[in-house]
């Protein structure tokens, strides 16, 4: 059981269907409200996140911890054209 949230640091997280997602390099918390937000991961699965661009998964996703990370969901891909797509309408 871990104690303390820098332990997260370093694990490996897979999603809910088992695939590895990639390793948490930091943790983004809420100090006021003294939870964790989210996890941290530079380079996911370029399979699962397209072009393996940087993620933050909310912690809320976080199904189990212990020597690995499990989350209870995530897409099935992630990608970005959803969000250029979005900027090309505002700047139209």
């Amino acid at each position: 059981m871990l104690t303390e949230i820098t332990e997260l640091i370093g694990l490996d997280v897979y999603t809910d269907k088992g695939y590895y997602l990639g390793k948490i390099e930091d943790v983004s918390l809420d100090i006021d409200g003294q939870l964790a937000y989210g996890l941290y991961l530079p380079k996911p699965n370029p399979l699962l996140v397209e072009d393996g661009v940087s993620i933050l998964v909310p912690y809320r996703w976080v199904k189990a911890v212990g020597t690995i990370v499990i989350l209870k969901k995530f897409p099935d891909y992630v990608s970005l054209s959803s969000r250029s797509e979005k900027g090309e309408q505002a700047k139209s």
